[in-house]
């Protein structure tokens, strides 16, 4: 037998320090997200103390843990009011593509890596990070936001999207036929097709299924039936995290409600390990060389973010204090992003350092920005008002003052002198 001494000292460890990490948070009205990342950046490879007993718990964890995030966000939502999202922010798609992949592949092209790196650092810089957002839309209260929904159709545009882009990619990287490149890509979008299929078709059929009076049995029946659909997106070259979402949007109505009170705490728990165990898998020395080239990636995707939320919540309607907040939402890369420099790595081992500070900076970047961009804008808005009114006066008349009965004051004292300031 296996001592799991060590194991268990260190799983201990990682789940009371998250613990203590979420409570001063929340004390002082910030995501706990980079908290978290830097945690595991300071105990990861090349940090204080490496926890190597617990790291592949620890992984697979996490890979758990997105599951249960997209998840989450499926149950939110139905298959009718995904696929109306789908319609109307198509267009929000295009522009996200443009606007936060063209800078990522002209890095790449200025650095010199060539055409493959370029199609790799394109999608890093291109795909928000979904567990990240669902975590800070749940930890910000606005998951029942007006803009909410056009976030999560910007999300779910970007997921299914890797189910095209992942393929090519990896056809790209080993150098395969345009035919065998095909067969793969089709697969992925054969997949995707049936999986929404049945959600939109038969989602009562398998709600109904999946139903049960007792709590344990519709714990472990819903829990299981995730796992298992995205293990088999997952193998079919399809996102797991795509694969989540669909079973989350195919069960609908007391299920929906059941299973997310039940899957809440999990949820919480898993989705704090995968932020930490992506800074254990970060050594801080190979930071340092890239950073500078990292920062200047990171602001431009920024601006570039927020300009796409900004313009698919136009879209929607929704108001100008709305648009920012999408914007400021969709800056966090994460999952996604790690993905696909995981596998241009092979290609050019540069990609992977850069990948990864720029990763570093967003998901810590990302919650700060959802938090703050909106009430940044509003105040920066507030400042102006005042100095273009004081250059032009003359373009507001003064009100007038009633005459009372009491000797008219200095000039300083008049209303026309106070109104006009």
């Amino acid at each position: 037998m296996h001592d799991t001494t060590p194991l268990l000292i260190e799983l201990g460890s990682i789940i009371l320090g998250l613990g203590i990490l979420g409570r001063l948070a929340g004390r002082i009205g910030f995501s706990p997200i980079p908290l978290y990342l830097l945690a595991g950046l300071a105990f990861g490879h090349g940090g204080l103390i490496p926890l190597d007993a617990s790291e592949e718990f620890v992984a697979t964890g996490a890979e758990i843990g997105v599951i249960l995030l997209l998840l989450l966000l499926g149950l939110e939502y139905s298959a009718s009011e995904l696929v109306t999202n789908l319609k109307t922010q198509y267009p929000s798609g295009i522009v996200d593509l443009v606007l936060n992949a063209v800078p990522g592949a002209v890095a790449a092209l200025l650095l010199g890596w060539g055409p493959v790196a370029a199609v790799a650092l394109a999608g890093v810089t291109w795909i928000s990070s979904s567990g990240v957002i669902a975590k800070v839309l749940g930890d910000l209260g606005r998951l029942g936001n007006r803009e909410t929904p056009v976030i999560l159709g910007v999300l779910v545009i970007e997921d299914l999207a890797m189910a095209v882009y992942l393929p090519l990619l990896t056809a790209l990287l080993a150098g395969l036929s345009l035919a065998s490149g095909s067969v793969t890509l089709l697969i992925s979008l054969g997949t995707v097709g049936a999986v929404l299929y049945l959600a939109l078709r038969h989602g009562r059929l398998i709600s109904r299924a999946v139903s049960s009076d007792n709590p344990e049995m519709l714990l472990l029946v819903v829990l299981g039936l995730t796992v298992l659909v995205a293990g088999i997106a997952q193998e079919l070259q399809v996102s797991a995290a795509v694969g989540a979402f669909l079973v989350g949007i195919a069960l609908s109505g007391e299920v929906a409600k059941g299973a997310h009170h039940l899957l809440a705490p999990l949820r919480d728990l898993f989705a704090a390990v995968f932020f930490v165990f992506f800074g254990l898998n970060t050594d801080p020395a190979a930071i340092p060389p890239v950073l500078l080239t990292a920062l200047v990636l990171a602001l431009v995707t920024t601006a570039t973010k927020i300009g796409t939320g900004w313009y698919a919540a136009r879209r929607a309607g929704v108001r100008t204090a709305g648009r920012w907040r999408t914007g400021g939402t969709l800056v966090a890369r994460g999952e996604f992003s790690v993905v696909i420099a995981g596998l241009a790595v092979g290609v050019e081992p540069r990609i992977g350092p850069l990948a990864t500070a720029y990763v570093l900076i967003l998901v810590i970047l990302g919650p700060l920005a959802a938090r703050w961009t909106e009430p940044l804008v509003r105040r920066a808005t507030r400042w102006r008002k005042p100095k273009d009114a004081a250059r032009v006066p003359t373009a507001v008349p003064a009100p007038e003052v009633p005459r009372t009965t009491e000797a008219p004051g200095t000039p300083e004292e008049s209303g026309e002198v106070r109104g006009a300031v």
